[in-house]
């Protein structure tokens, strides 16, 4: 007589897979991509010159296919691109070689002096993606630098900290986010 092997119950093997699955689903994270929050500027009307901007009102920051970066013309390092982007636009002594500034009435803020600097930002087509967001980062990072600044001496607190749209809008008024950047093309090697 042969003897009968026993059935495993295998009922709840599904019960417990569905629940490792939820634990699994709840406990990981996942890497999300971020991009970069810009608000591109209107398309340009037809038959309308576009302002002339004077060289001392222009910070050229280039990046070629190698990642090496160029500021106004010289070697430039990712380190101390924040610091040179916050000095080009705040232009504490008023130097000649600095940008420009317009006295403006602003809402919140009274009379103050906005600066005509415009960042001109411009890549290889070889450029790697990580030193395009390095270099994005950094801009983006002076500028904000500079909203705290000012915010915190205006109003007492940082700027991602104000609830007044009246503030938020003097402060970015005040040190506006003036990024052009132009297309990608082939800039060779320096």
């Amino acid at each position: 007589m042969a003897r009968k092997i026993p059935e495993i119950n295998a009922g709840s093997m599904a019960d417990i897979a569905f629940l490792l699955l939820i634990f699994w689903l709840v406990t990981t994270t996942m890497d999300t991509d971020t991009g970069i929050l810009r608000r591109l500027p209107p398309p340009p009307v037809d038959n309308v010159k576009p302002p002339d901007v004077k060289v001392r009102n222009v910070f050229n920051v280039l990046v070629n296919k190698s990642d090496r970066l160029f500021v106004d013309g010289k070697v430039g390092d990712i380190k101390t691109l924040r610091n040179q982007t916050k000095e080009f636009l705040s232009n504490v002594g008023n130097l000649e070689t600095l940008p420009e500034k317009k006295i403006e009435n602003i809402p919140g803020l009274g009379p103050y002096p906005i600066s005509k600097g415009i960042i001109s930002l411009k890549n290889d087509r070889g450029t790697s993606y990580d030193m395009y967001i390095q270099v994005q980062n950094e801009l983006t990072a002076a500028i904000n630098e500079l909203r705290n600044e000012l915010s915190k001496q205006k109003f007492g607190k940082k700027f991602e900290d104000l609830s007044s749209k009246t503030e938020i809008d003097a402060i970015q008024k005040a040190v506006p986010m003036s990024i052009s950047e132009a297309e990608p093309e082939n800039i060779g090697g320096k």
